[in-house]
């Protein structure tokens, strides 16, 4: 009996969330109620470059040291570039303690110290130079790049427009279907997302070479569009 009762709750949050997504309608006598989607792809316009900073020592006071010479290191490069330190946001910052597991007493052999850092390009001219210098100087175990929209309003308004599109053209079909004219729109609703699209890290090793440095992975290569997608729900009257 618990089992089903279980069973039963489950069954009603599942419901209870659906509804919560959905918008509630009252049918009114004379009407059609469609939904559609619709999607707008426009070139990025922001490119984020996440790293770690990373140090181990003995003692938390050296690890900390190391990492802030690290931290100082990606300062410079990004004064090389042109670009000012307050771009790169700090996510965390953690200092946590190392174990020799297969001590059974767990002796602390050293500390970490590990933070994340973003840095949003506007020029997408500058992503290789900044990950092969910050490469070179051995900051950062991985990077990762992703490329978003920032001012979205223009490709969120066309993505609504193309819903609204389809949504109506589906009323259109159902009401000549059904030997009605369309009429106006009496009630309509709009969802919006992005998709935002990740590139792999790429381990250092892989980005250092031995003589002349090679051309960044991401060289010469057109960023991928971002998708803007919209949902429309509309109900039109019929005549």
């Amino acid at each position: 009996m618990k089992n089903a009762l279980l069973v039963l709750f489950a069954t009603l949050v599942v419901v209870m969330g659906a509804l919560a997504q959905t918008p509630t309608v009252t049918a009114t006598p004379n009407t059609v109620y469609v939904g559609a989607d619709g999607k707008f792809e426009t070139p990025p316009d922001t490119a984020l470059i996440q790293f770690n900073i990373s140090a181990q020592a003995e003692t938390a006071r050296d690890a900390y040291e190391l990492a802030s010479k690290q931290a100082e290191t990606t300062r410079q490069v990004l004064q090389t570039n042109s670009i000012d330190s307050k771009a790169a946001e700090v996510g965390f910052f953690s200092l946590s303690p190392q174990y020799d597991w297969k001590n059974p007493k767990r002796k602390i052999v050293g500390y970490q110290v590990t933070t994340s850092v973003t840095l949003k390009l506007k020029d997408f001219s500058k992503i290789g130079p900044i990950t092969q210098q910050l490469a070179d100087a051995s900051v950062g175990q991985s990077q990762s790049l992703s490329y978003t929209l920032e001012s979205t309003e223009e490709a969120k308004s066309k993505a609504v427009a193309d819903a609204y599109r389809r949504a109506r053209a589906s009323a259109q079909a159902l009401a000549s279907a059904s030997g009605r004219v369309l009429g106006e729109l009496s009630y309509a609703s709009v969802d919006t997302a992005e998709n935002v699209r990740i590139l792999a890290p790429v381990p250092r090793h892989m980005q250092m070479t031995a003589n002349a440095p090679a051309p960044a992975p991401t060289e010469e290569f057109t960023p991928q569009n971002v998708t803007v997608t919209a949902h429309v729900n509309a109900m039109f009257v019929l005549k």
